[in-house]
């Protein structure tokens, strides 16, 4: 189903899949409701809009779905827009839309992400709600943000690969997934970097949705995506220490290529050279037997020659 609901008072939770029950749960006195929203069509998420008395606004730009990671107070409720991050074969990114009211949570989200998994939700949905849909809010975004140091790690261990293989192995794929790597953290910085703003407001107390005893809770997940940016940054530079290495290492390949024709053309010159004093039509004579014996001390002195380049070209390592 596209929408449910779940509404806790007094220990006990009601729970509903209808939209028409939505503005009876949430005007029950002293109560929690969570509406939680995959893929919904336009048409339900206005009718939820418009049961919670939403401005119309916040649910255009939810159905729009390219909004960046920011934090809006629309009368009176939040909306605030994160992103769940997934690597797979490639980084996927997935809009999470939250808005916060008194007493209540809207979620709107993909089918690609199940808040039900969020690990501060194995107690129990009532167990959550109990504390304030606020709390709940934060258990849920605290799931994504925790989501993120697995993508992170996976990034650091491929740098290091990378960085292996740029110094035993500097192919063009090894370049391009170097490049591929760098995009990708682009891409996360453009996530965490404005999440970390969202949370930043959200701590101080700038709005009065959240419990005071609760802002303890959404510093620790700041505290998280600080810890994540700074990672960032530092594979970011591994990143490009990465690419230095990949670099050098086609330099000192094409030097050492260098070396080995320069060793190449140093004996083949010197034969060349010999070649051209004496002649080459005194080739046809000393095949046919009729050269004296200085012409074959000088083949001989030649080849010696050549031998000796090689043994000294493969002691300095040209060769």
């Amino acid at each position: 189903m596209a929408i449910r609901i779940r509404t806790w008072r007094g220990g006990a939770i009601e729970e509903s899949r209808n939209v028409d029950d939505l503005a009876r749960l949430v005007a029950i006195p002293e109560s929690r409701t969570w509406i939680d929203l995959s893929r919904p069509s336009p048409e339900l998420l206005r009718a939820v809009t418009r049961r919670l008395g939403l401005h119309p606004l916040i649910a255009e730009e939810i159905g729009e779905q390219n909004q960046r990671a920011g934090v809006r107070l629309v009368g009176d409720a939040i909306h605030v827009v994160t992103f769940v991050l997934r690597r797979k074969a490639a980084l996927e990114t997935e809009e999470v839309d939250f808005v916060l009211g008194r007493d209540y949570l809207l979620t709107v989200h993909g089918p690609g992400w199940d808040p039900e998994s969020a690990h501060q939700l194995r107690m129990g949905v009532g167990t959550v709600l109990a504390n304030g849909a606020d709390y709940l809010f934060y258990a849920l975004a605290d799931a994504i943000v925790d989501g993120y140091f697995p993508v992170i790690d996976r990034i650091g261990d491929e740098i290091d690969d990378l960085q292996d293989l740029a110094l035993a192995e500097p192919s063009p794929p090894t370049l391009q997934r170097i490049f591929a790597l760098k995009r990708e953290m682009i891409r996360i910085r453009h996530v965490v970097a404005p999440t970390r703003e969202v949370f930043a407001q959200l701590t101080s107390r700038a709005f009065g949705h959240i419990a005071e005893r609760h802002v303890f809770y959404f510093r620790d997940v700041y505290d998280h995506l600080i810890r994540l940016d700074d990672e960032l940054d530092s594979y970011r530079e591994l990143a490009a220490g990465a690419l230095d290495v990949y670099l050098s290492s086609v330099n000192n390949n094409l030097s050492t290529i260098m070396k080995r024709l320069t060793g190449v053309t140093v004996i083949l010159a010197g034969i060349g050279a010999v070649a051209g004093l004496f002649g080459m039509s005194e080739a046809t004579s000393a095949l046919a037997g009729g050269e004296g014996a200085g012409f074959w001390i000088v083949v001989a002195a030649v080849v010696v020659a050549a031998i000796l380049s090689v043994l000294v070209l493969r002691r300095i390592n040209w060769l």
